[in-house]
C-alpha cells in the first residue's frame, strides 16, 4: 500500500497577531522633541516681541482712527452692529469673551497635535504657514501698533471684557506687563482660527469637513462683537494667510498618499478579522476533507 500524506496546510494567524498597520507608517513625521522646542521658541519669540512692540501709545491711537475712517471709506459695516447683538443678553456677551480668550491657543495646539500623530505630512506644512503668519504679523505689530476699537473714543463701542468678564487684557494697556494691546493688526485670532479650518479640510475627507470653517467665522464674530478688533484686522490677517498658502505649498500628492495609506490599513484590517473569524469553521472542514485522503491511503 502506499502511504501518501497531504501537506498540512498553514495555519491562519490568530486575530491578535495580525496588526493594523500605520496608516501613514510612509510619511515622514518629524522629531517630537525638535517640534517642541520649535513650537515653544516660536510662542516665545512671538510673546517677546509684542512686549517690545509696546510701549507706542500715541501712535497706536493715531493709527486707530486712520484704520476706523479706512473703513468707513471702505464703507464696512460697523462693529457696533455685531457688538449690539451680543449685548442684548449679559450670558452671551460672556460666553463671547470666555471664547475669546480660551479658545484661541488650545483649539490650535489640539489642531498641530492632531495633524502630528495622524497627518505629520499635512503637520509639517501647516507649521510651516502657521509660523509664516504670526512672523509676517509681529513685523506689523512692530511697524504698526494700532490700539483696538474697545479703546477708541470715535468707535462708542464697550469693552466687554472688563465690563462683563473674563478678560485677557489689564484695565490699563499701557501698563499692561502681560500683553501688548497695541497690537491688533492682523488678527491672529482670526487668522490662526482660519488655518486650522483649512488644515483640517485639506487633512480630511469627511462630507462634513467643510463645517470646520464655522471656527473662524464664529471667531470673527468673537472679536468684532468684543472689540478686541477691527474688520480691518481679519482681512489682514486672511491676506497674509493667502500669501503664505501660496507660497509654501502641500507637497503634491500628499493628501492621496495619506488617504491611500488610511484605505490600505482598513482593508488590511478586515481581512485579518475575516481569516480569524474563519479559522474556526476552515479547521472543523479541513479536518473532514482529510480524513478521505486517509482512508485511501489505507487501501
Amino acid at each position: 500500500m502506499d502511504s501518501r500524506t497531504e501537506p498540512a496546510e498553514a495555519e491562519p494567524e490568530p486575530a491578535a497577531a495580525i496588526r493594523r498597520p500605520s496608516p501613514h507608517s510612509t510619511a515622514a513625521r518629524p522629531p517630537l522633541v525638535r517640534e517642541l522646542l520649535l513650537v515653544v521658541g516660536l510662542f516665545v519669540v512671538y510673546k517677546v516681541g509684542r512686549q517690545v512692540a509696546d510701549g507706542h501709545t500715541a501712535e497706536a491711537f493715531r493709527n486707530a482712527n486712520r484704520v476706523w475712517d479706512w473703513e468707513r471709506t471702505l464703507h464696512l459695516p460697523g462693529e457696533g452692529s455685531v457688538q449690539g447683538a451680543l449685548l442684548h443678553s449679559d450670558t452671551l456677551v460672556h460666553l463671547a469673551n470666555t471664547y475669546y480668550a480660551t479658545v484661541h491657543f488650545p483649539a490650535t495646539v489640539a489642531f498641530l497635535v492632531w495633524m502630528y500623530l495622524r497627518r505629520p505630512v499635512h503637520y509639517v506644512w501647516a507649521r510651516r504657514i502657521l509660523a509664516a503668519v504670526t512672523a509676517a504679523a509681529l513685523a506689523l505689530h512692530l511697524t504698526f501698533p494700532l490700539a483696538p476699537p474697545r479703546l477708541l473714543a470715535a468707535a462708542g463701542l464697550v469693552d466687554t471684557g472688563q465690563v462683563y468678564g473674563p478678560t485677557v487684557y489689564g484695565a490699563h494697556p499701557a501698563t499692561d506687563e502681560m500683553a501688548n494691546q497695541f497690537a491688533a493688526m492682523p488678527s491672529l485670532h482670526f487668522g490662526w482660527a482660519l488655518m486650522v479650518a483649512i488644515g483640517l479640510i485639506a487633512a480630511t475627507r469627511s462630507r462634513l469637513r467643510w463645517l470646520w470653517l464655522l471656527h473662524p467665522l464664529l471667531t470673527l464674530l468673537v472679536i468684532v462683537g468684543t472689540a478686541n478688533h477691527y474688520w480691518l484686522d481679519a482681512i489682514v490677517a486672511t491676506a497674509l494667510l493667502g500669501i503664505a498658502l501660496a507660497v509654501i505649498r502641500l507637497p503634491r500628492g500628499a493628501g492621496a498618499a495619506e488617504a491611500r495609506g488610511l484605505v490600505a490599513a482598513d482593508e488590511t484590517y478586515d481581512e485579518a478579522d475575516g481569516a480569524a473569524g474563519n479559522s474556526g469553521g476552515a479547521g472543523g472542514a479541513g479536518e473532514k476533507e482529510s480524513a478521505p485522503e486517509l482512508v485511501g491511503a489505507r487501501r
